[in-house]
């Protein structure tokens, strides 16, 4: 990581939970935005260098945020960065706050699933061309101007497709060059690209818990850090 990074992260990130019996507020009462749901994903590492951390989920019930699940999670393999400073190609997981437009998975949507479920084909893409006018969208099949090796094929990636939900890291207005293909998915053999991986279980339990009518988000920061600053 180069110099000034850490501070520019440190400076950016999220208000982590309290430690357990420490009597403070539950970790989403400590942000100063959750998206105004009542459904919070909360992607927590200890430092901006970790590739893992934990991801929790948080509903809130008659106006306190209560803990639903938590899991283990991986991130990018040169750790997390402030959202609004990533840069494509740096393995690098955005930190912020972000929507989760929609699901998708290689395999059939879990019973309960009620979000919007996107079911991978072999001709399902994910198009990360700078150049191109589908660029950090679904591209089924593979749109003309967008170029293959500049792109995922969502089959080829196996069982880390199974299920994942996008996330709305630079989504809705992307700024080219930023980043594509960020995802909550299942687990590969490490850190990730910069997405945030979790096991397949917590997947399934994530994909039937997950409410629209509730506007879940994700939050995806360090322990410690300050408030945070970007948002989708």
């Amino acid at each position: 990581m180069r110099p000034g990074v850490v501070a520019l992260v440190s400076a950016c990130l999220l208000v982590a939970g309290a430690a357990p019996g420490d009597g403070g507020p539950p970790a989403p009462a400590r942000l100063a935005d959750t998206g105004g749901g009542d459904q919070l994903l909360l992607a927590e590492a200890a430092r901006p260098a970790a590739t893992s951390g934990t991801l929790s989920w948080w509903e809130r019930r008659n106006g306190t945020w209560v803990r639903a699940g938590s899991a283990p999670a991986r991130f990018g393999a040169r750790g997390l960065v402030e959202g609004s400073a990533r840069r494509q190609g740096t393995d690098t997981t955005p930190t912020g706050l972000y929507d989760l437009p929609y699901a998708f998975g290689s395999e059939p949507a879990p019973p309960g699933t009620m979000v919007k479920y996107r079911r991978v084909t072999p001709s399902s893409w994910w198009c990360e061309d700078t150049r191109s006018r589908s660029y950090n969208r679904w591209s089924e099949p593979l749109a003309g101007d967008c170029r293959a090796a500049e792109s995922e094929r969502l089959l080829d990636y196996g069982t880390r497709y199974a299920y994942g939900f996008v996330i709305g890291f630079n989504y809705h207005r992307p700024v080219r060059g930023r980043g594509a293909g960020i995802f909550l998915h299942v687990n590969g053999l490490g850190a990730t690209a910069g997405c945030v991986s979790v096991p397949a279980a917590a997947m399934r339990a994530l994909l039937a818990w997950a409410d629209p009518a509730r506007a879940p988000h994700i939050a995806i920061g360090t322990a410690g850090g300050a408030t945070a600053l970007t948002r989708y």
